[in-house]
């Protein structure tokens, strides 16, 4: 690989960076970043799921050269046409705007965009073609141009708040200071009356300054209704390269508010807190008028007290880990500042640290006549929602403005005493959960090695009896209490031998006494256990009824194909270390898997869809189920609804309505979505791959479920009048159209669930009735949400919710399943297909997903629910790639998983089962030779059906280039079909036992996955390494480590960087492009109106009684159900953001 040498900038370039939606695209752009910024540029990161308006309205802010965006397929050409468009409109049309997606993007939309006036689209043949750094290389040498060379503004521009003059005031100061200096004498001049103040804040690097201004700001906005802030950020520049990270951007939401403006300066020099272009910044947003400055330095070390130069009333953040109370006599800033916050106070030794900074200020300050209790000093935790300490600082910031200048700044803002508590979601003392598996798990297997030895011991002893008795013992000499002594005796006639019996018997007794009587039962009854296997029917209880079920089948040639296949071992050792540590399917440590036996007539088989409206994935839902006993539906939603919005006319919403997924946005849609299927009926299960907005979307499921069954009622006893008078009130008198199913029902769609359209059972069924109805329904449906937010904020992210109330809105839902007594659906699907997605190995993708289950486990158990009534409600999604661990990631988790649920937490059988979901790799979906990616995919479900899996799905081939085609469907699920029902081997339900290299695997991925619960535990526990971003930059560096492998040739990938075709293989271009149709997205949007305008007063009403459970703590999911049958997604989704915090984006 030949290295690219970076391009050398002329002027000082700007860049904004962000990705439009999620998944991947968070860490590519992450990876584009880094490099723009080592090429010397001022980078200002916005991170992912950002809206064209917040990236124009950043992009103009900031007066940058360009904008860098990597878009996802559906909505790209919505996205990229709005973004220029909105830019010419706000006079911004000199911003170049570079773009990538991947495969997605198709070669004539790279053409139309291009002409349509985007700067460049780079496709992946390009990022080939002149790799990363040349690809870098050609977008900044594009966007290098000066900005500030001129200048014409006014002070009227100015406090007119016109946000470009604003912007290009700072940069023509900090690129032109003498083509700015006449505008700057007339802004001082104007100054010199001003009476704006400024809040200076400094702090050590990471101690969360950025969370808390924008803590601060929220506040501020609510409280002042009608005042404006300004912002200025500052960040160090790298001396190396010139580039900078202005990296606080990202941290804050409040500042999308037509209310504030920002500003981010780089420090252009080194070892400097403050840039010396500051000054000025702050002289231009005074003359603009804004009715409050903020100016945040960059985190620096101890001395720096620059900022007390600019400001009126500084604050310094600092954390409770600043080593002895010695160091505190070191920090200048304490002698300055107004008042110190102490964030980040859930970490240890906060009290203590409070305390010392208190006694250090009031030695600095002379301030022995105050009280400690009056010091203004605060704990803070400003991550934490409506955080009890950021309250009481802002209110004491606010004053002392207020007190030092005079402002009309008076607060009203409301504030409790309490103090800044942390609400745990693993309590402090269960901080070493993982590690204390790890120990459980470790003494299992050391007992089982111990107890081994013994049992082999017993054996010898045992053959060497038996070699002494000359006789064939016809009946079995070992019984209960051990060996049969009278009856051994019998068969000895030599005086001598009878003494060496008796010797031997007491020796076998002597051993006996170390082995458990548990493993002795086990070693008694292995014949009959292996007997059981070998008889023709298999007898065995589920719940009370006895289930016989076959134990051989036959094969074309007339052979008895065992289902499962026994160990021959003899020796007692053996048979117990497999007893231990392998066992027969159905058995712990279910290594094997969970069920004696697989189900008759429902294979593992999923049918994916998700595309358009709910019209349209209902239809490919028939096609795919038609004929098959078991309909099990497996959803994949649009990013609007992934990230809780309604679909609208805004071209960057109005772009992703349907694409990629289908488009849900109220009850109706999810009635239609599942019509025709009856979603009581056992053999149906629905399995919905949604994450921030589970909760509402389970809501619509459930709600769904529970009409079909009044229809069924209302039929049943032909009150369909009483439907058509509810409709006619609801709808014709307001002379509303009706809802209604767009097009023809499909061959299988019975109509089901159809005719309560726009309405719900309840407004039709006296209360008892429906409320029995419900009753029932909730105990029959079967599924899965997805629903698992850790895995989210450390992979894929589609939060939308802080981490802290997503984790509530989860306990929430499980707390209404044991009280609904809701066994059939999972209210949690643990996910690692998504940790696999962003680049993790196997290990890594294993380790992290079950640590996710155990904190779900912890979280649980610390709200006081029952293990055994929640743990069977927990299930896991993995994905499947070609790598060797592969082949044994089911199995290991299932032994994980039980041996600590059954001895550390003391679960019962049904708890100690882990059931997962597989689904082929869709990084080993590549966009060259597409055809080859079925030959992965076949393997990969080879892996997994061998691991007896739970439920698989197989990807098709054409995902690495678009949605899915019917064909490609039918092929992916023909895989799995054919492996099924035609190759002979799956027959038998446990080949891969037995194999000494499954073995060899098994233990050493088992004790990896340990050992990374230790590191994990060293790092506060799964949370607590979150907020170091471990598991995130984790699974980046695996990630990198496989492109660079890939890009070199060192991994070969046959089709890609290997055994290519005469043509090169290039790009494929899919022949069929899947995308939601104009009529389809403006039928979803008057889905949504028409539901708006049907119920405009239960919407009000239901939206405050769930804002008021919020705040005062009481579960959310019971108003939820009630909430969904009248209120849009996105109105539910601002609702909650209001009390429930929004999610903070990480770098």
């Amino acid at each position: 690989m030949k290295q690219i040498t970076p391009y050398k900038p002329k002027y000082k370039v700007r860049i904004v960076t962000s990705a439009a939606l999620f998944d991947g695209h968070d860490a590519a752009i992450n990876i584009m970043r880094r490099i723009i910024q080592s090429t010397g540029v001022e980078v200002i990161h916005l991170g992912h799921d950002r809206s064209v308006e917040e990236v124009v309205n950043c992009a103009i802010q900031e007066d940058v050269n360009a904008i860098a965006i990597t878009s996802y397929q559906g909505g790209h050409n919505e996205y990229f046409k709005y973004m220029f468009d909105l830019l010419q409109e706000k006079g911004a049309g000199h911003i170049k705007i570079f773009g990538g997606g991947g495969g997605v993007i198709l070669p004539e939309e790279i053409k139309n965009l291009m002409e349509y006036g985007i700067t460049r689209i780079y496709s992946p043949d390009d990022g080939r073609e002149l790799g990363l750094q040349g690809m870098i290389n050609d977008l900044v040498q594009t966007s290098d141009f000066a900005i500030g060379n001129t200048l014409k503004v006014t002070l009227k521009d100015l406090s007119n708040k016109e946000i470009g003059k604003i912007a290009r005031v700072i940069s023509s100061a900090e690129n032109f200071p003498e083509v700015a200096k006449e505008t700057l004498e007339k802004i001082h001049d104007k100054n010199k009356n001003s009476k704006t103040p400024v809040l200076g804040i400094t702090g050590t690097g990471g101690a969360g300054k950025s969370s808390l201004v924008d803590e601060l700001v929220r506040r501020f906005l609510s409280d002042f209704p009608n005042k404006t802030v300004g912002l200025i950020s500052v960040d160090p520049s790298k001396r190396k390269t010139g580039g900078a990270l202005l990296g606080d951007r990202i941290r804050m939401n409040a500042i999308n508010n037509s209310r504030v403006y920002m500003r981010s300066l780089a420090t252009r020099q080194s070892n400097l807190a403050l840039s010396k272009y500051v000054h000025e910044a702050v002289q231009v947003l005074k003359a603009a008028e804004f009715d409050l400055i903020i100016l945040e330095t960059s985190g620096i070390g101890q001395s720096d007290t620059e900022i007390i130069e600019h400001s009126d009333t500084s604050l310094y953040v600092m954390t409770p880990e600043f080593g002895a109370a010695t160091q505190l006599e070191k920090i200048d800033m304490l002698d300055y500042a107004d008042l110190v916050a102490i964030n980040k106070f859930d970490k240890r030794g906060a009290l203590d640290a409070v305390r010392d900074v208190k006694k250090q200020y009031m030695r600095n300050n002379n301030l022995w006549h105050i009280h400690q209790d009056d010091l203004p000093v605060y704990g803070t935790i400003a991550s934490q929602f409506n955080d009890p300490g950021m309250n009481t600082l802002y209110k004491s910031i606010m004053d002392t403005l207020v007190e030092k200048t005079g402002a009309d700044l008076t607060s009203s803002f409301k504030i409790t005493s309490e103090m800044s508590e942390k609400i745990f979601v693993i309590p402090p003392a269960r901080v070493r959960y993982l590690s204390e598996i790890a120990e459980n798990n470790r003494a299992y297997d050391k007992k089982v090695d111990e107890q081994v030895v013994v049992a082999q011991k017993l054996y010898g002893i045992y053959q060497t009896i038996l070699s002494v008795i000359l006789n064939e013992m016809k009946q079995s000499i070992l019984i209960k209490s051990g060996l049969e002594q009278d009856e051994i005796l019998k068969q000895v006639k030599d005086k001598n031998d009878k003494e060496f019996i008796k010797l031997l018997i007491a020796q076998f007794e002597k051993v006996k006494l170390n082995l458990n009587p548990y493993n002795w039962e086990i070693i008694l009854n292995w014949q009959e256990k292996f007997q059981k296997y070998k008889n023709p029917m298999y007898t065995f209880k589920v719940r009370g009824k006895e289930i016989n079920i076959e134990t051989h089948s036959e094969s074309l040639s007339h052979s008895k194909i065992p289902k499962i296949s026994l160990p021959k071992y003899q020796a007692w050792g053996d048979l117990l270390r497999w007893n231990l540590q392998e066992n027969v399917p159905g058995e712990f440590p279910y290594t094997a898997g969970l069920y004696p036996f697989k189900r008759t007539g429902e294979d593992p088989t999923r049918m994916f869809a998700g595309e358009g409206g709910p019209e349209r994935t209902n239809r490919r839902f028939h096609y795919v189920s038609l004929g098959m006993d078991a309909k099990r539906l497996s959803t994949a939603f649009d990013s609007v609804t992934l990230y809780g919005n309604d679909p609208g006319h805004r071209p960057d919403i109005y772009g992703k309505i349907g694409n990629a997924g289908v488009s849900i946005c109220c009850l109706d849609d999810a009635k239609k979505l599942y019509s025709g299927f009856d979603l009581s009926h056992h053999m149906t299960s629905v399995s919905m791959t949604i994450n921030g907005p589970a909760p509402m979307l389970l809501g619509f499921f459930m709600n769904a479920a529970i009409d079909q069954n009044c229809e069924k009622y209302i039929k049943e006893q032909q009150l369909e009048r009483q439907v058509e008078t509810k409709l006619k009130e609801i709808y014709d008198s307001k002379g509303l159209e009706r809802p209604s199913y767009q097009g023809e029902l499909p061959e299988g769609n019975n109509g089901l669930g159809l005719m309560l359209l726009g309405i719900t059972g309840d407004l039709v069924l006296p209360f008892a009735i429906y409320e029995q109805i419900k009753k029932d329904t909730l105990t029959q449906v079967r599924g899965t949400v997805q629903a698992d937010i850790l895995k989210e904020d450390q992979a894929q992210n589609t939060c939308i919710f802080s981490t802290e109330f997503a984790l509530r809105l989860m306990g929430d839902v499980q707390e209404y399943f044991i009280e609904k007594q809701i066994r059939n659906f999972y209210s949690v699907s643990i996910s690692g297909y998504h940790i696999a997605e962003a680049g993790a190995n196997p290990i890594t993708q294993l380790a992290l997903t079950l640590s996710n289950g155990f904190t779900y486990v912890e979280y649980y158990l610390s709200r006081g629910m029952d293990i055994n009534k929640f743990g069977p409600n927990l299930s896991f999604f993995f994905s499947n790639g070609i790598d060797p661990e592969y082949s044994v990631i089911g199995r290991v988790a299932r032994k994980i998983w039980a041996k600590a649920m059954k001895n550390k937490y003391g679960a019962n059988d049904r708890a100690q089962m882990l059931k997962y979901h597989i689904q082929t790799s869709g990084r080993s979906l590549h966009a060259q030779e597409i055809d080859f990616n079925d030959i992965r995919t076949t393997l990969q479900a080879l892996y997994a059906i061998n691991d007896n899996c739970n439920s698989l799905h197989t990807n098709a081939y054409d995902e690495a280039i678009t949605t899915p085609t019917e064909e490609s469907v039918r092929r992916a699920m023909a895989i799995q079909l054919i492996i099924n029902k035609e190759l002979g081997l799956t027959k038998n339900e446990n080949p891969i036992q037995g194999a000494f290299i499954i073995e060899e695997l098994t233990d050493l991925v088992e004790e990896a996955v340990l050992l990374e619960f230790d590191r994990i535990t060293e790092r506060g526990g799964v949370l607590g390494a979150m907020e170091t971003m471990y598991q995130r930059s984790k699974i980046q560096e695996e990630s990198l480590y496989y492109e660079t492998l890939k890009h070199n040739g060192d991994f070969p990938i046959i089709g890609v960087n290997t055994f290519l075709s005469s043509k090169g293989s290039p790009t494929i271009q899919p022949a069929e492009v899947i995308r939601a149709t104009e009529e389809e997205k403006l039928f979803q949007i008057k889905t949504k109106e028409l539901l708006n305008k049907a119920n405009p007063n239960k919407v009000v009403t239901q939206i405050r009684i769930l804002q008021q459970a919020a705040v005062q703590n009481e579960n959310l999911f019971g108003k939820l159900m009630e909430a969904t049958k009248v209120c849009s997604l996105g109105q539910i989704t601002e609702a909650l953001f209001t009390v429930g915090g929004q999610y903070r984006r990480n770098m």
